[in-house]
């Protein structure tokens, strides 16, 4: 047995909460599903300094704000879920979860949002939100004054080392290879920048401290030994996973794996729109992704209202009486 909805939503992230809160006020019926905890990317940041109208608030007070908003206008929720079927291309959107529910929607958007991608050192869970951060234009400010470490080579850990001297005294770009995968004009300008320095070669093994990060210890290549680098802040800039995986097969993808949609946040399966960090953009900031949720939202609604006139006109035509004369049987 199904749960019919209007419209069910992948992803408990700002974007993901905007859809909801803007489908809900429009009288729709709406299910928000998430495999893991509600929130997304504000809950693993610390505080938020640059959200328009909120000149600082921490991350999971955000969160939690979008959620309550969200469920005031009568959005349901689950979360800690498995998706564990999913069917998009009909005029009916299915999903199941745990094997057991299932619920149904003429329409579905996708909001599954990403992650930035870890260096999978066991100890950099241990200090996210505590010293490592993932998002310059969120989080550097709150370096100001201070000494802090960069990781990455390409264009955007090069690029975010150098807004990032704005706030801090110094950066130290730790990078893995003996050479940048970044555009040539990125290494220049961070190489003019006599706040940077450059350790090449550099494999971080380990984040340490007490009640917040203090140290990185890295395995330098060019001499063999383990190196500890005393530092206020580590920002990571490796590269970004879109929670893309269950559509590969059904969604149009690029080739970094994020769903490819208009400007209407339309997917190419009628019906699925798509919002936040999983879609193909430049910029993944929240007021982006909470934007993004908007559009969605909206063209969802006009989407529904468009198959809800296309019904009663079908029905229109079926019930139309037979013109007797145009009928008429033929007399011999």
């Amino acid at each position: 047995m199904s749960t019919h909805y209007d419209a069910i939503i992948l992803g408990a992230g700002p974007a993901g909460f905007t859809a909801g809160i803007y489908l809900a006020r429009s009288k729709r019926r709406v299910l928000i599903i998430d495999q893991s905890t509600a929130g997304g990317q504000p809950i693993f940041t610390h505080k938020i300094a640059n959200y328009p109208g909120l000149p600082e608030v921490h991350g999971y007070e955000l969160a939690f704000a979008l959620k309550k908003q969200a469920q005031d206008f009568g959005c349901d929720l689950e979360t800690n879920v498995e998706i564990t079927s999913m069917e998009l291309t009909g005029p009916v959107k299915r999903v199941e979860l745990d094997g057991e529910d299932v619920y149904e929607a003429p329409s579905l958007i996708v909001a599954t949002g990403g992650m930035p991608r870890s260096l999978g050192i066991g100890s950099e869970e241990d200090f996210k939100a505590r010293g490592i951060s993932y998002c310059a234009t969120c989080d550097g400010d709150f370096y100001t004054d201070k000494d802090i470490v960069v990781v990455g080579g390409g264009n955007t850990a090069l690029e975010e080392a150098v807004s990032l001297t704005r706030y801090a005294r110094s950066v130290t770009i730790l990078h893995v290879l003996n050479e940048f995968q970044a555009f040539p004009q990125a290494v220049e300008e961070a190489r003019a920048n006599p706040k940077i320095r450059f350790i090449m070669e550099a494999e971080v093994t380990a984040f340490e401290g007490d009640e917040r990060l203090g140290r990185v210890r890295y395995l330098d290549h060019a001499s063999g030994e383990e190196v500890v680098l005393e530092t206020d802040g580590v920002f990571i800039f490796i590269g970004y996973v879109p929670n893309t995986a269950p559509f590969a097969s059904t969604l149009d993808l690029s080739p970094r794996g994020e769903i490819l949609a208009d400007e209407d946040m339309a997917t190419n399966v009628a019906g699925v729109y798509v919002a936040g960090d999983v879609r193909q953009k430049r910029y993944r900031q929240l007021t982006t992704a909470v934007a993004d949720g908007t559009i969605a939202a909206l063209a969802t609604i006009e989407y529904l209202d468009r198959q809800a006139a296309n019904r009663t006109s079908n029905q229109s035509q079926s019930q139309a009486p037979i013109d007797s004369q145009d009928h008429a049987p033929t007399l011999t």
